[in-house]
């Protein structure tokens, strides 16, 4: 056991928090227009990882854990796709910043029901999660990454291609 948790579960966890904090560089990244390619492969590869290993914790009926784990999986394979086939040419750019995006408000998402359930001092406001602090919570979270998607594909564009003059120089 680690932090009370059992190696499975610590290595998932481990795997969630590098896909969020690496999503965040990202999508900080897009909001720069920048594609930081060792970052975006980090983050996909561990946001993968999480929703995978979401599904060999003990099935214990279906619960709504699955459902989120499911579209991450699918926002995830558009992600890829539009990043590394069709290297964000034309319109697969767009795609590819508002699933990756997605992906990473889906993580965060899960987080922050993972801190409810497990927070004492969260767990007492919101016992059902059906609580005003903890839908308010999750609704903040949403508007955010809301704009910070909006303003991603605005500016994560794109490059312009420069035209140059390629004309010898004059003689003075």
């Amino acid at each position: 056991m680690i932090f009370g948790m059992t190696t499975f579960t610590f290595v998932h966890v481990a795997i969630s928090l590098v896909g969020i904090l690496s999503g965040l560089v990202v999508v900080f990244g897009l909001l720069a227009a920048k594609g930081l390619d060792g970052w975006t492969a980090l983050f996909l590869v561990t946001t993968v990882l999480t929703s995978v290993t979401g599904f060999f914790f003990p099935f214990e009926g279906f619960k709504p854990s699955y459902v989120v784990g499911a579209i991450s999986l699918v926002v995830l394979a558009i992600a890829i796709l539009a990043r590394y086939r069709r290297q964000l040419a034309g319109g697969w750019r767009r795609t590819y910043v508002i699933s990756a995006v997605i992906a990473l408000y889906l993580n965060v998402f899960v987080l922050v029901v993972q801190l409810f359930e497990k927070v004492p001092a969260l767990k007492a406001m919101a016992p059902t999660q059906s609580e005003p602090p903890f839908v308010v919570t999750q609704v903040v979270v949403m508007a955010i990454f809301v704009a910070l998607g909006y303003a991603a594909a605005k500016r994560f564009r794109e490059p312009t291609v420069q035209v140059r003059d390629e004309r010898p120089p004059r003689a003075a």
